[in-house]
């Protein structure tokens, strides 16, 4: 098989990646990774049989902002490890199934679970890639540093993971922060930190000349979106009703179902965000968890759907303060919206918003930087 260097070479060289110095500096740090995990199954027996401990490998820890190649690199790095014992997981949803796991051995065994779920974890995996590490609720981060630390220096599992945040600022000003930093100690530790800040936005370049708001609601509106999915994801626009879903932990107990969740960009009815109770914590969820949101359905609005309007509002601000993109189909351009009547005129700060969120500046700003 082919080491991710040269895979990388082969794409550069037939023009589909344009070159780039921390794509390369990451490429030639991950295929160290790559011969060291290889290299492993002899390296361990020895060790084992000379009653030597066995040397852990150090992990990679990839961040920048939106288009930057993250992913493209973690598919690469993953498709070209040539060992049996890989899983590519979405942080999300590898966090949901510790939380299940967790529970599962807490019934049965009393006590802090959290060595023997690791163990469980490490009898199949020898290197874990996550796609999108993000922390958005106290629940995660306070198991985060027990559960990796087990799996890192305990069990020698490899973590690779990206990020659009360097790790000092995961989980920044999030309630009871303290309980998080001893994982963003592992980190710094544990796994080189790789920038991937170079002067290309890769997928913004993707989208090209396509708007982010469609109008009037239909068959065309509809296309649109599902063209920007595509250019953002590669799922083909004609496999529509294939994209995977995901569930998103809002923290106490409660998800969210998405129904379409896919490297970073969700799919949302507005129905499903603001036809619900749904409040500012909500919002924020979301918008740390995706660097893209499409949001379909959005009605026009008036007094009579006014709890509606203030949710999408909350919801835009919360996307715009964490410069998430947003697409959207609606039933009329932002503003006229809402045009009349109580509330009116408190929503212009949104139309406001809505409109600058379309601009090329906006566009470009990365995940998570503040306006």
């Amino acid at each position: 098989m082919n080491g991710i260097r040269r895979r990388y070479e082969q794409l550069v060289a037939a023009g589909e990646l344009e070159p780039d110095a921390d794509q390369r500096a990451a490429v030639e740090r991950l295929e160290t990774l790559q011969k060291q995990l290889e290299n492993r199954t002899d390296s361990s027996f020895f060790d084992r049989l000379l009653g030597r401990k066995e040397k852990r490998p150090q992990g990679v820890y990839m961040w920048g902002g939106v288009g930057r190649g993250k992913s493209m690199l973690m598919d690469l790095f993953v498709d070209t490890l040539d060992i049996a014992e890989k899983r590519r997981v979405h942080f999300h949803e590898f966090m949901i199934e510790i939380d299940r796991r967790m529970r599962e051995r807490r019934e049965s065994d009393p006590g802090d679970p959290t060595g023997k779920v690791a163990r469980d974890i490490a009898r199949d995996v020898r290197c874990l890639a996550f796609d999108e590490m993000v922390v958005t609720n106290t629940a995660d981060a306070a198991i985060m540093g027990r559960l990796f630390t087990a799996l890192i220096c305990e069990e020698n599992v490899a973590v690779v993971t990206t990020s659009n945040r360097p790790p000092r600022d995961l989980y920044k000003d999030g309630l009871n922060r303290s309980l998080f930093l001893p994982f963003i100690d592992l980190i710094e530790a544990e796994l080189d930190t790789m920038p991937l800040n170079g002067p290309v936005d890769y997928r913004l370049d993707r989208l090209g000349d396509i708007e982010s708001w469609h109008t009037p609601l239909g068959e065309a509106a509809t296309a649109h979106v599902r063209e920007a999915f595509f250019r953002l994801t590669d799922y083909e626009p004609e496999d529509a009703d294939h994209v995977p879903s995901g569930e998103l932990n809002l923290g106490g107990g409660r998800m969210l179902h998405v129904p379409k969740s896919l490297k970073g960009v969700a799919v949302f009815s507005f129905k499903r965000l603001c036809g619900e109770n749904r409040g500012a914590a909500d919002y924020l969820a979301i918008a740390h968890a995706y660097h893209t949101v499409i949001v379909v359905g959005v009605p026009c609005l008036s007094p009579e759907n006014r709890n509606e309007a203030i949710r999408f509002t909350k919801l835009i601000d919360a996307l715009y303060e964490n410069g998430v993109k947003l697409f959207a189909t609606a039933a009329a351009e932002p503003e006229d919206l809402y045009t009349a009547g109580e509330g009116a005129f408190e929503f212009e700060r949104t139309v406001s918003r809505l409109r600058e969120m379309q601009s090329a500046e906006y566009m470009a700003r990365g995940h998570g930087a503040e306006a």
